[in-house]
């Protein structure tokens, strides 16, 4: 019997036994030693709160006392292991610009005192952030309200590779966390003023599934930087879902977060050096590596936008070399020649 086990058998003797029983009845119930049955009775007592007293005289019992009517075991408390995770998850979250870490605050006190020592280092268990943009957390909030509750959504947006703005009415699909940052895919066109009703099959949805008397009309999967919507507001129609799966195979195609359907493959080659650390990265599910005899490592990676995908095999400088395509090798070219004239002396 594991100890969340006998901590509920324990609760439910006590609470049904009001005169109390004995140390000897609980170990027999319980099947363990004195030691052990002296432990989770003062982890009931010391963090769980239980009401539980032990009494001896006339006679050695342990009972519930005053409130016990009203106690009742937490609906979730958790091992060390998951405690552990559950504090460094805390921590990830609050570095991605405190949108769920918020949430997760009230429960920081607990998580302490479950700990017990433990909490004085937890501060050594450090998650680091990446290039995280700020996000309004009342957007954020609504946009997973639109999601969890399956409603469209509706919202301006400005694109930051073109600062075009535009309104949206979006039927949402999933919220993704990229690299720290929030996006969420969705079908969706841009909404006009002059957009008149009318039924459209969805792109992706199952057949038979159709907006009829629904305006406008959604008909493309995109993905859209949460920090770049503003004036989100709930609709009063459901959305169109997508199969997940469907979702994995329109999305993950490509590289990137900005994915979509692969429309070509990159050969990349890796100094000896470079290989040693790109060995064990996964760049994407569907990659493949092979090492040449001089060392190099050579990766193939299908992309759709190569804009990710170039800024990730350029911070490798002169230990990367893009072999192919040749239009993707020109952009490099492209890139760095651009660069290099910026420092012209």
């Amino acid at each position: 019997m594991d100890r969340t086990e006998r901590i509920t058998l324990l609760h439910g003797l006590l609470a049904h036994n009001r005169y109390g029983l004995s140390t000897e009845r609980l170990m027999q119930e319980a099947r363990c030693s004195r030691a052990t049955l002296y432990r989770d009775l003062g982890f009931m007592r010391d963090t769980l709160g239980a009401p539980v007293e032990h009494e001896e005289d006339p006679s050695s019992k342990w009972r519930y006392v005053g409130g016990a009517d009203d106690f009742q075991l937490p609906g979730v408390w958790l091992t060390a292991d998951e405690l552990h995770a559950l504090t460094l998850a805390q921590q990830m979250l609050q570095r991605s610009g405190g949108l769920l870490g918020k949430a997760l605050g009230p429960l920081q006190p607990r998580i302490q005192k479950l700990l017990g020592d433990k909490a004085r280092r937890l501060g050594r268990l450090r998650v680091l952030r990446a290039q995280a943009r700020p996000c309004d957390p009342n957007i954020f909030r609504t946009v997973t309200d639109a999601v969890l509750e399956g409603r469209q959504l509706r919202f301006n947006y400005q694109a930051r590779s073109t600062a075009k703005k535009s309104a949206r009415r979006v039927s949402p699909q999933r919220l993704v966390h990229h690299r720290d940052n929030w996006y969420l895919d969705a079908c969706s066109e841009p909404v006009r003023e002059d957009a008149q009703p009318g039924p459209k099959q969805v792109a992706g949805v199952r057949a038979g599934a159709r907006l009829a008397a629904q305006a406008p009309v959604l008909t493309q999967l995109r993905r859209f930087a949460l920090d770049r919507i503003t004036k989100p507001e709930l609709c009063a129609e459901a959305s169109i879902d997508i199969a997940e799966d469907e979702l994995d195979s329109l999305q993950e195609a490509g590289y990137g977060v900005f994915a979509g359907p692969a429309v070509a493959t990159a050969i990349i080659h890796f100094t000896p050096d470079a290989a040693r650390w790109i060995t064990d990265e996964i760049w994407h599910p569907a990659q493949q590596k092979r090492l040449t005899a001089d060392g190099t490592l050579e990766l193939t990676v299908p992309y759709a936008h190569p804009r990710e995908l170039l800024m990730d095999v350029l911070r490798y400088g002169a230990d990367a070399e893009v072999i192919g395509p040749p239009e993707l090798r020109e952009q490099v070219r492209g890139m760095l020649v651009g660069a290099l004239l910026r420092y012209r002396e």
